[in-house]
């Protein structure tokens, strides 16, 4: 078994050119402005329903969380370069709705200002950028093929049937008819589909001597096509189908942001906090926010990769600055990266677009606006969710050998079971070292390891 050089490992840890690139090109579209503006709803699917819910439930304060959540945005957008997401701590939520006593808002904060601190240690100390340079990449694969799959699944609920965001249980079928009818659903998801197509981008080469004239006006259309901000489209869509639900809901507008103020956190709030919820949030936390956003970044941006390091300590900072003042916990998702970049995003513009949209509903609504977030249209929700869950179920596609491909499924079919990422990663691990194991043949005091590329046996001293 050889070992990385010093220099190799220093370069694997400094992937994201936050200081290499120049600052002016970082404010230069990748795309088109419309695509750009596109990517940048592309992972409200995810961000709209748990903020709601944590507002309903725990008296999360929607304009804090807005102001706070933008300005990590901006930060992320400029300095990674990439439409890195910044997303609530799924984990966390879960807990705060399904457990009783619900979370209260001081104990939110005690589980986000853990989960930074574990992961603001791994990440200054290194310690992340060894994790992910010597995981398995079938075991993170399954981890991110899990978490697509279970964003999916979520998003046929939240398509079928009504939903109980205080609760977070699903309810009767869902009406075919109405503003949130399936039907209103369905017509969202033929028009991304139509104009998104599989994800992929068509390209027009029209100095080619061998492409017929018919190729060529059908990749002008599909380009033509793919360049409609959809997703953008879409939400706008909601936003107006909101007013129709209940127009009085826009008569109840409070102008003027909410009031910030700190939190008080009793050693109790600190307890509870990190005990129910930071434990758990930990594990994902590690796999998905960190790990996987890499993995994923490299796959869809290789020449502006995301380093471990700076991923992990990018949110600590986010929860260290905001979680005192009472923002939602927040962390960057494997998810919502191929969400963005699956309706358009290709620049940290994307979401440096979004985080400006954020700051300007929280400072002219504050927490008033949760008034119109509660009548959007879930299905349309559901369809966003959707299109994000199978683009970051696609990035698996990559596994060449059977081998791979089999402890990639095992790792995401315990990780969807027990519904923990953190056991099935467990469980991809154990599996990828027995098959290690099991290739390598013992005698006497030499193992010997079969080369799969020839016939010839290779002794190593124990």
């Amino acid at each position: 078994m050889s070992f990385p050089s010093a220099a190799s490992m220093d370069q694997s840890t400094s992937t994201t050119p936050l200081l290499s690139t120049p600052w002016h090109r970082r404010f230069r579209l990748k795309t088109t402005l419309s695509s750009e503006l596109s990517g940048a709803v592309g992972d409200l699917g995810t961000y709209i329903p748990i903020v709601l819910t944590l507002t309903l439930v725990s008296h999360l304060d929607l304009g804090t969380t807005l102001v706070f959540t933008a300005l990590y945005n901006v930060a992320t957008g400029l300095l990674f370069d990439i439409p890195m997401p910044v997303q609530p701590m799924k984990s966390i939520a879960a807990v705060a709705v399904s457990e009783y006593p619900h979370l209260s808002v001081p104990q939110l904060a005690a589980a986000g200002l853990s989960t930074a601190a574990v992961l603001l240690i791994l990440g200054s100390t290194g310690l992340m950028s060894l994790l992910c340079r010597f995981l398995p990449l079938p075991v993170v694969r399954g981890v991110q093929l899990s978490q697509g799959l279970s964003f999916a699944f979520s998003a046929i609920k939240y398509i079928r049937y009504d939903q109980d965001l205080a609760t977070s249980k699903s309810g009767a079928p869902r009406s075919w008819l109405g503003l949130d009818g399936v039907l209103v659903a369905l017509f969202a998801l033929l028009f991304l589909v139509v104009t998104t197509g599989a994800g992929d981008n068509p390209i027009v080469n029209e100095e080619s001597e061998n492409e017929s004239f018919r190729r060529r006006r059908v990749s002008k259309r599909l380009q033509l096509l793919s360049s409609i901000p959809s997703a953008l489209i879409v939400f706008l869509i909601g936003m107006f189908l909101c007013f129709l639900r209940d127009p009085s809901a826009f008569k109840g507008l409070e102008f003027g942001p909410s009031k910030i103020s700190l939190v008080r956190i009793t050693w109790e709030d600190w307890k509870i906090g990190f005990l129910r919820a930071a434990i758990p949030q930990i594990p994902l936390s590690i796999l998905n926010s960190v790990i996987a956003v890499c993995k994923l970044s490299g796959d869809l941006f290789p020449d502006r990769e995301a380093s471990a390091m700076k991923v992990s300590v990018s949110v600590g900072i986010m929860n260290f600055v905001g979680c005192w003042f009472g923002a939602m916990p927040v962390c960057h998702g494997a998810g919502g990266l191929a969400g963005q970049y699956r309706f358009g995003g290709r620049s940290g513009l994307s979401v440096v677009f979004l985080g400006m949209g954020k700051l300007i509903l929280g400072l002219v609504f504050g927490n008033s606006f949760g008034r119109i977030l509660g009548h959007f249209p879930i299905g349309i929700l559901g369809v966003l969710l959707l299109f994000a869950g199978i683009e970051l179920a696609m990035a698996c596609r990559d596994m060449n050998t059977k081998e791979e491909s089999f402890v990639m499924l095992v790792c995401a079919a315990v990780s969807l079971t027990g519904s923990s990422a953190a056991l099935g990663f467990g469980c991809g691990i154990l599996l990828f070292l027995l098959l290690k194991l099991r290739q390598m043949e013992c005698s006497g005091n030499f193992v010997f390891s079969k080369s799969s590329d020839d016939d010839e046996t290779t002794g190593i001293i124990p």
